[in-house]
Formats: C-alpha cells, structure tokens, sequence
C-alpha cells in the first residue's frame, strides 16, 4: 500500500478541523438545526437565524468588524466580484477607474478585465522587487477619477504582506474606497478593521479550516450605500446578497474563525519554527531563490525557484502534494502571472514551487519533504538566496 502523500499546499485549501465538522453536523439531520434562517416566524427558522447571527458575531470579532459588517457569500471569489462590480455598477460604469495589481488572484484580475470590456479604466500596478505594492505607488496612480482600489493583504503565491493600513490612508486622503483580499491573510495576519482604513474585505472559509462553498465580505459604513448586489432575490443580508443560507456552513465558518483567533499566537510560533526548519535544510540545495520579501511576509507560504541543476516537479508531486502555480492558474498550466510580474522569466516559473504550511504539518513531514526535495536537485556547487528569512 502506497503511503499517503505529504500535504504542503494549505494556501490552496486547509482540510476541515474536526471541532468544525462537529459544529456542521450539529445543522445537518432532522434532530439537528436544520431549519431556514429566514422562516422566523417557528422555532427551527429562529433556532438556526441564532446560530447564523452567531457566526457572523465570531467572524467580526477575529477581524475587528461589527456583526452587521459581515455579508455572507459562497467564497472570497463572489466576494471580489460583488466588491468590484458592486462598487462600480452602483455609481454607473462609464468614466470611473480602477486600481488593482498585476499580482492579484484571477478573481480580481478578470472581474477587473470584465469591468475595462464596461467601459471602466484599470490601472494595474506593477509589484516592487519584493512583490510588494507600495502606497506610494498607489498614490502615485490615483487620479480625481479614481473610485477603487483593489489589493491582496497577502499574496497567495508568495505570501508577501501588503502595507494596508498605509494603503488605506493614501486611499482615503483622495476620498475613493479600498477593497482587500483577505483570503490568505485571515487567521495569518491581525486585522483591525475597526482602526484600519479599509471600506471592503473579502474571506474564505476554505483557507481557515472550515468548509469549502461559504465566505464573506466586509463592507464598511462608507461603502454601504455604494455597493449594488449582484445576486437579486429576496433581499437577504441586507439587501447585498439574496438567497437561502446555508446555516451548516456559516456556523463552521464562524467556528473556524473563532477557533483561528483563540490559536493565534500559538499556531504561527509553530509555522516560523517548522518554516526554519525547512529553509535550514533546504539552504545547500544549489541555485535556490526564496521569492519576495524576506521581512514583509508570512511564514506559511514559500515560493521556492530552483535556477540550477536538474529538477523534476512531476516525480516530486508523486510523493508530496504542493503547488506549482496559484490554484487560479492551475487550470491552464500557464507560468504564473505573479512570477512574471515579478521579473522571473517562463524556464524559472517552470522551476518554481509554492510550499505552504498549515496547522496539522510537523517537523517530520518538513524532514521528509526536504529529502524528497533533494532527490530532485543534482550535486551541484551550491549557494542560498534568501537565507536569512
């Protein structure tokens, strides 16, 4: 019997923490709360509307928002779109403009092209040397015209970490709304949005130990009335989001947010410990280059290029799950947008890997992951990029 593969693609998905699945099988069944939220007027509708209005309460709190801040939708990439398209329709396409970066996910990048084929202009902001988008930079691209902008907390391939805050000011100073993509940021990074100067926020659930197929969107009180729904149908979530939600779904959500908060500090001391661990061991491999900032980053993703010797992806990928691009490109095989942005040409995407950590990987599975590495990599004379990250 083959063993079971090393898991060190969390960025692309996080398996279900078991106390999370217990909170959904709590909805699920008919002795369980498997009622309407939205049928309040008899106890299974008001038992589960409780448990709705509960998860959002614990989503707020680990993000610093208000309960009623809190817009459910199936994922962070609905919540782009109804960021994105929800702004812009709702002051009317023609003559606005838009600021994104060239190292977005897909879902901002495409919502973002679909708006320029509506007439809107985008501007995308090229990353720095570290895979950074600076406020500067932002400033620098922001005109009278300017509706949007539009970025990532934390870059799902390099796990770089944006200035947001700084960001925000530069934002407001010039009156337009800032949306951020919080997706791979949440749980990783502390967001207070009760002090940060951001309008929208999109989440994933997937990304945080919960289920896949729930998520939300943030929209704060200077974005509320500026923001057109683009899902029509009864009116829920205040009018920003019509249809029937899925009590099993928020409340694991809800749970795995709550659970993320309590863990904090705990889980991200183990990820930077594993995180050494394995770029200790890794360092005499030849040509190695860590991609992005050494300092402005998270711990749990690395994107790892390998510019000498021979290396084989496919037989790595035999044993251990990892990614070769973003998920978002996956599809397509095509080099990834944010390595390109970043200056890497298409020979070095090919030789490039996103490592990413989560809570259930241990100091054995890096040691393995390390040696099935290696046996990839020819004898070479080695150096180290990036070592002292």
């Amino acid at each position: 019997m083959n063993a079971r593969p090393l898991y060190f693609d969390y960025a692309a998905t996080t398996p279900v923490d078991e106390r999370v699945i217990q909170v959904m099988l709590q909805c699920l069944g008919f002795d369980a709360n498997f009622g309407n939220p939205a049928s309040s007027s008899h106890a299974f509708g008001q038992q589960a509307r409780r448990s709705v209005e509960h998860a959002r309460q614990q989503v707020a709190q680990m993000v610093g928002a208000q309960p009623e801040q809190i817009v459910w939708t199936s994922g962070a990439t609905e919540s782009n779109n109804l960021a994105l398209k929800g702004v812009m329709q709702a002051r009317g396409l023609a003559g606005g403009h838009v600021i994104t970066s060239q190292i977005e996910h897909k879902a901002v990048l495409d919502t973002a092209r679909q708006l320029e084929d509506s007439g809107v202009a985008v501007t995308y902001l090229a990353p720095d040397a570290d895979g950074l988008i600076t406020p500067q930079a932002v400033s620098e691209a922001m005109g009278d015209d300017t509706v949007l902008v539009s970025l990532m907390l934390v870059n799902n391939e390099l796990g770089t970490i944006n200035d947001i805050p700084a960001i925000g000011r530069a934002v407001r100073e010039r009156g337009a709304l800032l949306h951020v993509d919080a997706a791979q940021g949440a749980g990783k990074v502390a967001i207070d949005l009760a002090h940060w100067p951001v309008d929208l926020m999109s989440f994933s659930a997937h990304k945080l130990y919960g289920p896949k197929g729930i998520g939300a969107l943030y929209v704060g009180s200077r974005a509320r009335q500026h923001v057109q729904a683009q899902i029509h149908g009864g009116g829920h979530e205040g009018g920003l989001r019509s249809g029937t939600l899925a009590t099993h779904q928020i409340a694991a959500m809800g749970a795995a947010f709550e659970l993320a908060g309590q863990a904090w500090e705990e889980e991200a001391a183990k990820i930077v410990s594993l995180r050494q661990r394995l770029l200790e061991q890794l360092a005499d491999v030849p040509g190695l280059r860590l991609n992005g900032s050494a300092a402005s980053r998270i711990p749990h993703t690395l994107s790892l290029t390998f510019d000498e010797g021979e290396f084989d992806a496919a037989a790595l990928s035999a044993s251990m799950a990892f990614s070769s691009t973003s998920a978002c490109n996956s599809a397509s095989n095509a080099p990834s947008h944010v390595l390109l942005a970043l200056g890497l040409d298409a020979r070095q995407a090919g030789r490039t890997i996103r490592l990413s950590l989560g809570r259930f990987t241990t100091e054995q599975d890096v040691d393995r992951a390390v040696q099935l590495i290696k046996t990839t990599t020819s004898s070479a004379p080695a150096f180290w990029v990036g070592a002292n990250t």
